[in-house]
């Protein structure tokens, strides 16, 4: 038989305070003294909040800031014409001239305004000033940073809207010709119906072209039904590529006024600035329809409007 334990007085106590003693949450002895001192840290008056609630506190507040994070954000808007998803506008700067002088290639029109001796063409502008030749034989689309320039024997730009050609012309430093502006110049200096005179000359113009309209859209070689003067068909890309189309600026070198303009007449219609949308001259197949020579004058379109046959040039105040 083992040898049975004995204990003392103090040992029997020291036991029952043992057996007697609360337990805490955690399964440890828990002391109440402590306890207290740490209640008295929490919640004593006058006093900050513990770094216990300090992190209960920023706890909530992250929750809270999740929350607004995952409500809907606002769609972003529309981008601007021209531009790629992440892409700067590219800046466009406006050449400057002096007071009383014309840009190259610009004649002088009664000591009044300057207008450009050629149709003009369109180039985009791009990074660091760079400029690149647009396709004159298609549709600009929503190109905002392009602008006019005008050279003898370079084909102008058809497919152009008059809101086009303005901004075109805006950020050469020039704008449209008013109505005015645009018959004075086409008359010459000493008033008349066509650039070179009185009487029209058939071929002294581009006056007198073919119509590849016809040949594309027509059946066995007649002229093309009224249904397929769609818009898409009208700005076919293949229109103007042809000869007997049109031609480059200044290649009928007799249909030129007294003034030194080129093509007035004939080869492509030319916005003015009216902002009902009008243009002017008649075109490489056409110049006695809606008027003669320099009194042609179509209003049916509006300013957005673009065909194969649209072209301008730009004027600028002196």
């Amino acid at each position: 038989m083992g040898a049975t334990a004995r204990h003392g007085p103090w040992q029997l106590l020291l036991l029952g305070a043992l057996v007697f003693a609360p337990v805490d949450q955690t399964g440890g002895l828990a002391s109440p003294a402590y306890a207290k001192e740490d209640e008295k840290k929490d919640y004593a008056p006058g006093r900050g909040p513990s770094k216990k609630r300090k992190s209960k506190r920023r706890s909530r507040r992250k929750i809270r800031r999740a929350g607004r994070d995952d409500a809907p954000k606002p769609k972003p808007g529309p981008k601007k014409p021209g531009t790629k998803k992440g892409a700067k506008p590219v800046k466009v700067n406006i050449p400057r001239k002096k007071k009383g002088t014309c840009f190259r290639n610009m004649a002088k029109v009664g000591g009044k305004f300057c207008i450009d001796r050629y149709e003009a063409y369109v180039a985009e502008v791009l990074p660091r000033g760079k400029l690149r030749r647009m396709s004159p034989f298609e549709p600009i689309d929503n190109k905002t940073n392009i602008r006019a320039l005008v050279r003898k024997g370079r084909v102008p730009q058809g497919y152009i809207s008059r809101d086009q050609a303005a901004l075109a012309c805006h950020n050469s430093g020039k704008r449209l010709c008013t109505d005015s502006e645009w018959i004075r110049a086409c008359k010459g200096k000493k008033p008349t119906v066509w650039p070179y005179g009185k009487k029209h000359q058939p071929g002294r113009c581009n006056d007198r072209g073919v119509s590849h309209f016809n040949k594309l859209f027509g059946k066995d070689g007649k002229a093309a039904p009224q249904s397929a003067y769609t818009y898409e068909h009208l700005n076919d890309d293949r229109l103007n590529r042809p000869p007997g189309t049109c031609a480059p600026s200044g290649k009928f070198r007799k249909c030129r006024n007294s003034y030194g303009l080129y093509d007035m007449v004939g080869n492509l219609h030319e916005w003015t600035a009216t902002p009902s949308g009008t243009f002017r001259g008649g075109y490489y197949l056409d110049v006695h329809k809606h008027g003669d020579g320099c009194d042609y004058k179509t209003t049916a379109h509006s300013p957005k409007y673009h065909d194969y046959s649209t072209g301008f040039r730009c004027c600028v105040d002196l």
